[in-house]
């Protein structure tokens, strides 16, 4: 196995890297097998990448949280309630397409500052500032809409927006998901914000002695979180069209999931985009393949639960041994 990691290909591409290819690749060839190779269809393909979109910025923003060793399980509620906000302003009060699109970036934004401010400036625990955040999110969701679901129009009545996620058949969305992958990459490991980022999850105290406003690198991660959340609600409203108060929670795992299974340790300091990004085709594909199955939702909810503790256990153990 040593020899394996050693080699150059290998040790350029990464070994967890290629471990999640496989993975990813076996998933898929055994769906495959298993409903009769109907899931090889294109409709299964697209339906999958379409889950993937969304949990994918969900995925980027909270890669930057916890690489400073934070955590935030406000995004998907986040995510609903930028919709929801934007959706609503769209059907009930007739604002112009292209500005509902911007108010979802910008509640997004707003709650990455709200949660920023309070773990940085205020030293509140990220774990109950992020959850006094969801509630609050579903709260200002609800009331805003008067506990309605918005349905976002379709592409025949205006919907050009859906073009970003699906250009007749060619998965647009994937292109822009990943553009949007590789500007994060570099944000984190080729910038001073980005490397700022890193090592406050290696050693904050250490940043800090060498004169750095930790405070300021703290929030940016927070806030770059909630910037990609608001473009998640779009893509999410691209997909599905309807969207209902109260919901979102469900997500929150599987993007943590996705993050941390691609080498992101919960530690912070260590994060890797592209492995985030294969963790949530992974993520993506279960849960297409379980419905493919004939199963419900609750059994890849059962398994990502797993896949988290799984991802995190393996994580300690690394560490232990580089220590």
């Amino acid at each position: 196995m040593e020899k394996i990691k050693q080699n150059p290909i290998v040790k350029k591409i990464g070994f967890n890297r290629i471990v999640l290819i496989g993975v990813l690749l076996l998933m898929y060839l055994l769906f495959c097998v298993a409903t009769g190779f109907k899931f090889a269809g294109l409709p299964r393909i697209l339906s999958a990448l379409n889950y993937a979109y969304f949990l994918g910025f969900l995925s980027l923003g909270v890669t930057f949280v916890i690489a400073t060793g934070g955590i935030d399980f406000s995004i998907g509620p986040v995510m609903f309630c930028s919709a929801l906000i934007s959706g609503y302003c769209l059907t009930s009060y007739g604002m112009p397409m292209g500005l509902a699109l911007l108010i979802s970036v910008l509640v997004g934004f707003c709650f990455g500052m709200f949660n920023g401010y309070l773990v940085a400036y205020w030293s509140v625990p990220p774990f109950i500032v992020s959850m006094a955040s969801m509630n609050i999110a579903k709260g200002i969701a609800s009331v805003f809409t008067k506990t309605q679901s918005v349905s976002w129009p379709q592409a025949a009545a205006g919907g050009w927006f859906r073009k970003l996620v699906r250009f007749g058949d060619f998965p647009m969305g994937l292109l822009i998901f990943l553009v949007a992958a590789v500007i994060c990459a570099v944000l984190l490991n080729k910038t001073r914000p980005g490397r700022y980022i890193l090592c406050l999850g290696s050693n904050r105290e250490a940043v800090r002695l060498s004169g750095v406003n930790t405070k300021k690198w703290e929030m940016l991660a927070y806030v770059i979180c909630g910037i990609l959340v608001g473009i998640g609600a779009i893509f999410f409203v691209g997909a599905y069209t309807t969207v209902q108060p109260g919901y979102g929670d469900q997500y929150n795992n599987e993007a943590i999931a996705g993050c941390v299974m691609g080498g992101t340790s919960m530690a912070g300091g260590l994060a890797s985009i592209s492995g985030t990004v294969i963790g949530v085709f992974i993520i993506a594909l279960l849960q297409e393949g379980i419905l493919a199955l004939g199963f419900t939702k609750d059994y890849q909810l059962i398994i990502t639960g797993v896949i988290v503790i799984a991802a995190v256990y393996a994580d300690v153990v690394a560490r232990r041994r580089k220590n």
